[in-house]
């Protein structure tokens, strides 16, 4: 088809999670209060992690950061997600479009890396513990979280620019709840095999480099456990990684199941499932896993609970 003829998209059309009308309203109700409890528990958790003097180490200032990742590519996410339960069609322009998947595409490639860092934390605290505030001092930490934030933001300008560069044909109707990469792609009419070469080989680099890291960290730390000869030494390690832990294997068990799936087998429903789980529920989720498993931040919690309190009851009484 010559670029002449073809017709010039100014919106898309989301198609949504399902087209089932009587799942709109419990799912809009499901999903509301999802992205809701993911707001409070991300943005509580980047306000406890700055305001209390406990919490000021490395690993709360990676914490902070995921929690920022967390949030912004729920919320660049989730408000377009709910519309999709309440319109007919749900209707985003071309360059509204551009912009989510940037902004998506930062955020997500983000949280690999900053999981990783967090991992690299977590073996210097448990093979190095006298050098620890050593090695992780305030300016490497400060460029462990920065290199992710630069090299996200270079992979989705590189991801967005290519697609949006490209031709998309009269057909504007994604089958996706937001503007992701893939579901793009059937709709351009240009030769795609370039961008599709770019996106399979950034998130091969970016999913197997940043699993690696955190493989090692963790073999690393399993052996200096083992080699433990207390049992109390052994499951103090365990609680200081347990919560990280845990937030890798949700978060990459996702992706891994998402992205290696087999062909035969692949479709853009499993990819809509997978996709809401990851975008919703498991920023939802890290403020609960790191709040329920860390008596630091529980203590917080208390702490800032008690001197709200104290601040209210003062104000009150004036």
């Amino acid at each position: 088809m010559e670029r002449d003829n073809l017709t010039a998209v100014s919106e898309f059309i989301l198609m949504g999670v399902t087209d089932r009308h009587e799942l709109q309203v419990p799912l809009f109700v499901l999903f509301l209060i999802i992205y809701v409890s993911s707001t409070v528990g991300n943005l509580g958790m980047i306000i406890l992690t700055k305001v209390d003097s406990k919490l000021q180490t490395p690993m709360y200032f990676f914490l902070r950061h995921l929690a920022i990742t967390d949030l912004g590519y729920s919320t660049v996410v989730g408000p377009k997600m709910l519309v999709n339960f309440l319109v007919d069609q749900n209707i985003i322009s071309y360059h509204l479009c551009a912009t989510q998947l940037a902004f998506f595409l930062v955020f997500i490639a983000c949280e690999l890396f900053l999981l990783s860092a967090m991992s690299y934390d977590r073996y210097v605290a448990i093979c190095n513990p006298l050098l620890y505030t050593v090695i992780m001092s305030q300016r490497i930490c400060q460029v462990l979280v920065a290199i992710p934030y630069l090299y996200s933001t270079f992979v989705s300008l590189l991801v967005t620019t290519k697609i949006f560069t490209l031709s998309f044909c009269g057909y504007n109707v994604i089958n996706h709840f937001f503007c992701d990469s893939m579901p793009l792609l059937p709709l351009i009419c240009s030769n795609t095999h370039e961008i599709e070469v770019i996106i399979l080989i950034l998130a091969a680099l970016n999913l197997l480099s940043s699993l690696s890291i955190v493989l090692v960290s963790y073999l690393l730390i399993l052996r200096a456990i083992l080699r433990m000869k207390s049992a109390e030494g052994r499951l103090k390690a365990f609680s200081t990684c347990g919560s990280h832990l845990t937030v890798v294997i949700v978060f990459y068990g996702t992706l891994i199941f998402m992205y290696v799936q087999p062909k035969s087998s692949h479709s853009f429903d499993t990819d809509k499932l997978a996709s809401v789980f990851y975008t919703m529920v498991i920023p939802m989720l890290n403020p609960l896993i790191y709040s329920l498993r860390n008596k630091d931040v529980k203590y917080a919690l208390q702490r800032t609970w008690k001197r709200l309190r104290k601040f209210f009851l003062k104000a009150y009484i004036k």
